[in-house]
């Protein structure tokens, strides 16, 4: 066989493999948006940028899509000299990062995909080094990328719909497959009767983070600052070296009083209404949760809104009418915001945990009625979570052999 055939053929190898990494980075990420913001949020954290914290889903999701495209114009091989032009100057900046985060090693995840796999940021620069040599191998010389075929632009062109629609559908809805300490089939750590947290009997504690004069400030629930500081978010924290021995999930949350009640979501059928934003809800979303406690209440479950605020910052809560709040304050507790963020990515959505097991979630303004919770009681838990859960990834596995079956066979 000619040499030259020979060459160019590892040299679309090479390409093919720097795409499909580069598609299956940006689908993770567009799977689960808010996800991919956590992971932005952390990096501005690392570069001591978070002024910019309002853009972290934004530019997470931008790109996540950017990746995306970048991929699918790599294994169809259109636009050989841009594409490479990108991949290269992608490559080789995530590189440079990676340097940094495996010296000073972080306590926080590349986010390369998600929550779908994890990497050290030993690892995440391996990668990194990994696919830029991949790169120079399929890009260089630029004079030798070959022609692509004209019918793999309407392979793009099909790959791509694919890619944005999917994106819009992850933007409106939970993500199709949940790789959080918090899926579906996931059993809680609850508190002990002696009102000690689940967490700090793992080594962690929530603590609040408020502002003044443009400097954060850290306090827990024994030493909240007066009211010239201003509330910002609340933080999980490390107090000693005791290492969890299994993955089972800690949902920790106190009341107003500061007493911890994690033993409420892990007996009997409960829903959980968790809140991360609560500045980002309108009005309406609340009377909804009222309605929804009310109804779970009828149906034998137990109602939570779990908030990742105060209760001062909940009753001066503009968009909550006094009705709607004295409703809810009965079953409102509060907790830490990735804890939160963790157990739903809807802001505003609702759990439902039975005897501590997570069976299913719903996103914001899509909760059960009554009659449907009602339903709920007399079917088995674990398998009304299988067949959602296997329903997510059937869908998923099937958008994702859609775009490498256009993309190759086309």
């Amino acid at each position: 066989m000619n040499t030259n055939i020979l060459t160019h053929r590892l040299k679309r190898l090479c390409a093919f493999l720097v795409g499909f990494v580069y598609l299956l980075a940006g689908m993770s990420k567009l799977m689960d948006p808010v996800g991919a913001g956590l992971v932005v949020e952390e990096y501005y954290r690392f570069m001591h940028i978070t002024f910019m914290m309002p853009t972290a889903e934004f530019v997470a999701v931008a790109m996540a899509l950017l990746e995306a495209l970048t991929g699918a114009a790599l294994i169809s091989g259109i636009w050989r000299k841009l594409t490479a032009w990108v991949a290269l100057v992608l490559t080789a900046g995530f590189t440079v990062l990676s340097i940094f985060l495996a010296i000073f090693n972080p306590p926080m995840d590349c986010g390369c995909f998600g929550e779908v796999l994890k990497l050290t940021n030993f690892q995440t620069f391996i990668k990194n080094i990994v696919l830029l040599a991949l790169c120079l191998l399929a890009f260089l010389p630029m004079s030798k990328l070959g022609e692509n075929k004209k019918r793999k632009y309407v392979a793009f062109g099909l790959a791509s719909a694919g890619i944005l629609a999917f994106m819009v559908f992850s933007l409106v809805n939970l993500p199709l497959v949940d790789h959080t300490d918090f899926a579906p089939g996931s059993e809680l750590v609850s508190a002990k009767d002696n009102g000690v947290s689940a967490m700090e009997e793992h080594g962690y504690r929530s603590t609040f983070i408020y502002e003044k004069n443009g400097q954060e400030g850290s306090f827990d629930l024994d030493r909240i600052p007066d009211s010239t500081w201003t509330y910002v978010r609340t933080e999980t924290v490390k107090i000693n070296s005791f290492k969890v021995k299994d993955r089972s999930p800690v949902l920790s949350f106190t009341d107003s009083a500061g007493v911890y009640q994690d033993e409420k979501a892990a007996s009997g059928n409960v829903i959980a209404m968790s809140v991360y934003d609560v500045d980002d809800l309108h009005g309406e979303s609340w009377t909804r949760m009222a309605q929804t406690a009310s109804g779970a209440i009828e149906a034998g479950f137990i109602p939570l809104v779990l908030v990742a605020s105060t209760r001062e910052d909940l009753d001066n809560l503009q968009t909550m009418v006094p009705e709607v709040r004295s409703e809810l304050m009965p079953y409102t507790y509060f907790a830490d915001r990735r804890t939160l963020i963790a157990l739903n990515r809807s802001n505003g959505g609702a759990t439902w945990i039975d005897d501590g097991m997570i069976v299913e979630k719903y996103r914001s303004g899509k909760y059960p009625t009554s009659e449907e919770l009602l339903a709920q009681t007399s079917l088995n838990s674990l398998e009304e979570m299988l067949h959602a859960s296997g329903e997510g990834r059937l869908m998923m596995n099937g958008i994702l052999l859609y775009l490498i079956g256009i993309l190759l066979i086309l």
